[in-house]
C-alpha cells in the first residue's frame, strides 16, 4: 500500500457560535411562522419553495428551518464560492454535523482543512484503478443475479425498494468483500438502522426511537469491525475494508481502528443511499424516454460481448452516452438537494456581509434547472453533457455530488456502477410504465418515489 502523511492527532475545526437574527437582519428573507419556521413549507415543496424565495428575495436570502436560520446562496457562481473554498472559509463539519454527527462522526465529509486532505488522501487508496477492477467482477456478479431474482418474482416491480435492497447488497460486496459470510445480513441490518436514523425526525437517542435503534447499530458497526481489522491486516482481499486496514502513514503507522470503522460507516452510507437516489431517477428517465432507452441499449450491444458476458474494466469508456444518461439523471433530481457549510469566520457574497458562524445553503436542486444554464430545463436530454456543451458552461453548474475538496471520493464508483447496472438492465430487459405514468418525488434529504416507481419488466429475446 502507498505511504501517506496523516496525523492521527485530533485536528478540530474551530469552534463557532451561531448568529442572532440581528447578525443576519440585512440578508432578506422570512423566518416564517413561530417556532417551526419555513420547515413545513420546504418538507412539501422544496424545489417550489426555493425557486419562489429567490424570485422574491434574490439569490441571497435567509430563512428558518429545522430549527436553525440559515442563508443560502444560490447558482453556479455560489457553488464555486463555497464549495471550491479556496479561502477556507465555509466548515463541512459544522455543516454536516447535526444530520450526520451522532451516527457517521468523523466521516470524510464531516472532516475539514488539512485534517480532511490528508484523510482523503489515505482513502484514495481504494478507488484506485487495481482495486476498482476488483469490485467491477462483484458488482457483475451482483447486478446480474438481481435482476434475474427480479424477472423471476414478478413482470410488475416496485423499484425503489428493489434497488435499495440491490446497492446495499452490492455495497455490502464491494465494501466487505466475501469473507463476512452469514454475518453480513447482521452488518446491513445495523447499517440500515443508522441510515434509517440519519434523516429521522427525532434527533436525540430516546429509548423507542429510530434515533436510538440507529446508535445501537453505529455500535454493532464499532465492535464488529474491531474485531475484524487484525485479520484484515494479514489477509489479501481487494474489498475496500481491506484497502483501509493496510493503509499506512510515511512514518508506518497504520489508520486506527475508530478512523477505520468512521470511515467505512460514512462510505457505505454514501455509497447505498444516494445511489438508490441516482438509480431511481436514471431508470425513471429511461423508462419515460423510450428512444433514449434504446439509445443505450444500442450503445451496449455495440460492444459485441455475448448476453450474460460481464462488463469489463476496460470497456467502461465505450458507454458514453450511459454516462451522459446518468448525469442528466442527475441533474435533474440530484440525489443531495442541499449541501449545507457553516462560515467559520465572516465573509462576503454577492454584496451582503456573511458573520462567522452562519450557516450556509447551496442548492445543486436549484442550480440543475436554472434556465438561464440549462435552456428547458425540465426536459431530459443528455446531449447536455458532450464534452463541447460541458466546456462552455460554467463548472460548478452541475454539482451533484458536490465540488471541490469535498467531492464525492465515490464518484468515478458511482458512475462504474451505473455503467454496470445500465448494462445488464438493457442488454437483459424492456423497462415500460402505465401510460402518463408520473410518480410523486419526494425531493428532501434524499429523493425518492412515494409510491416505490411502479414499472414493469419485460425479457427481452
Amino acid at each position: 500500500m502507498p505511504s501517506i502523511a496523516l496525523d492521527h492527532r485530533p485536528v478540530a475545526t474551530p469552534a463557532v457560535s451561531y448568529p442572532s437574527l440581528g447578525a443576519v437582519a440585512h440578508i432578506p428573507g422570512t423566518d416564517g411562522w413561530p417556532i417551526v419556521g419555513n420547515t413545513l413549507q420546504l418538507l412539501a415543496d422544496p424545489k417550489g419553495v426555493v425557486e419562489r424565495f429567490a424570485a422574491k428575495y434574490g439569490p441571497v436570502y435567509r430563512t428558518h428551518a429545522f430549527g436553525r436560520r440559515s442563508i443560502s446562496l444560490l447558482g453556479p457562481e455560489a457553488n464555486e464560492f463555497v464549495l471550491f473554498d479556496q479561502a477556507k472559509q465555509f466548515s463541512s463539519t459544522h455543516g454536516w454535523d447535526s444530520v450526520l454527527g451522532l451516527l457517521f462522526p468523523r466521516g470524510l465529509m464531516l472532516l475539514d482543512f488539512d485534517e480532511h486532505r490528508l484523510h482523503r488522501k489515505a482513502l484514495s487508496v481504494a478507488f484506485k484503478a487495481g482495486p476498482m477492477k476488483s469490485y467491477l467482477e462483484g458488482l457483475n456478479r451482483g447486478i446480474a443475479s438481481g435482476i434475474a431474482a427480479w424477472i423471476k418474482t414478478s413482470p410488475d416491480l416496485r423499484f425503489y425498494p428493489a434497488i435499495k435492497q440491490l446497492t446495499l447488497d452490492l455495497a455490502a460486496v464491494s465494501f466487505l468483500g466475501s469473507e463476512f459470510g452469514s454475518d453480513v445480513e447482521a452488518i446491513k441490518r445495523a447499517f440500515v438502522e443508522m441510515v434509517a436514523a440519519a434523516v429521522s425526525v427525532v434527533r436525540r437517542p430516546i429509548p423507542g426511537t429510530q434515533m436510538n435503534r440507529g446508535v445501537k447499530g453505529r455500535q454493532f458497526m464499532i465492535d464488529y469491525f474491531g474485531r475484524q481489522i487484525a485479520a484484515r491486516r494479514n489477509g489479501d482481499g481487494q474489498d475496500i475494508f481491506t484497502q483501509l486496514c493496510k493503509t499506512t502513514t510515511d512514518e508506518g503507522a497504520l489508520l486506527s481502528p475508530r478512523e477505520i470503522v468512521d470511515h467505512m460507516s460514512f462510505l457505505m452510507m454514501a455509497a447505498h443511499d444516494t445511489l438508490t437516489s441516482s438509480f431511481s431517477s436514471f431508470v425513471y428517465f429511461l423508462t419515460v424516454n423510450p428512444d433514449w432507452q434504446q439509445k443505450l441499449r444500442e450503445e451496449t450491444q455495440k460492444l459485441g460481448l455475448a448476453r450474460g458476458q460481464p462488463l469489463p474494466y476496460e470497456r467502461l469508456d465505450d458507454l458514453p452516452l450511459t454516462e451522459m444518461a446518468f448525469k442528466e439523471s442527475l441533474r435533474l433530481i440530484p440525489p443531495v438537494p442541499s449541501i449545507p457549510r457553516c462560515a467559520v469566520r465572516d465573509t462576503e457574497f454577492g454584496g451582503f456581509h456573511i458573520p462567522k458562524g452562519a450557516r450556509v445553503n447551496v442548492n445543486p436542486l436549484y442550480t440543475h434547472h436554472m434556465p438561464d444554464v440549462w435552456p428547458e430545463p425540465d426536459t431530459f436530454n443528455p446531449l447536455r453533457f458532450t464534452d463541447e456543451a460541458a466546456r462552455a458552461r460554467h463548472k460548478y453548474a452541475f454539482v451533484p455530488y458536490g465540488g471541490g475538496a469535498h467531492m464525492c471520493i465515490g464518484l468515478h464508483f458511482a458512475y462504474m456502477q451505473a455503467k454496470c447496472f445500465a448494462y445488464h438492465l438493457l442488454t437483459t430487459l424492456d423497462v415500460s410504465a402505465a401510460p402518463n405514468y408520473r410518480p410523486d418525488w419526494k425531493l428532501w434529504p434524499i429523493p425518492q418515489p412515494r409510491d416505490g416507481l411502479q414499472l414493469k419488466l419485460t425479457p427481452r429475446q
